[in-house]
């Protein structure tokens, strides 16, 4: 009886069961372990057929993170209509609880910044306090010049220190 439903299988294409159907339209098939004319033994396999077959790109997101772990193996039945919903509003909670925590903190910043940044210092000190030059500008005798300007060997360094 093998022989003739492997060369069934081999006439009319390659045998499928529809598992099941995720709320983006893409159907998940298993091929079911077989053995071939030579008595090899091809494993099972898992598929899903996109609801779209024109797009030839994985989006993320087009597979359910439940049927996503289906597909790669990491679970062995495939997920019910009743997980997938529960997970889905689920998620949808998490997705409004943390809106409301964005807005929550959005109304703590502009109480905490009305008035300008708070963590903004007044005063911005250059070098230590206790230096003898604390607080007073000093001239650079650095060279400064422009890009339109500056003369390639016209600078030459202070000699004196």
């Amino acid at each position: 009886m093998s022989r003739i439903a492997g060369a069934l299988r081999r006439t009319f294409g390659v045998v499928r069961e529809h598992v099941g159907t995720d709320h983006f339209g893409n159907k998940y098939y298993v091929v079911p372990e077989q053995k071939t004319w030579t008595g090899r033994v091809v494993r099972a396999k898992r598929m899903v057929e996109a609801a779209n077959p024109s797009e030839f790109e994985y989006i993320e997101g087009s597979i359910p993170i439940e049927w996503d772990a289906w597909i790669r193996g990491r679970r062995k039945e495939p997920p019910s209509k009743e997980e997938l919903m529960k997970n889905i509003s689920y998620r949808e909670q998490i997705k409004q609880k943390a809106q409301e925590v964005e807005e929550r903190d959005q109304v703590l910043l502009e109480k905490e910044y009305g008035a300008g940044p708070v963590a903004m210092p007044r005063t911005v000190a250059k070098g230590h306090a206790s230096a003898a030059s604390f607080g007073q500008e000093t001239i650079s005798e650095e060279p400064t010049s422009t890009a339109n300007t500056f003369q390639p060997g016209s600078w030459m360094p202070n000699t004196k220190k």
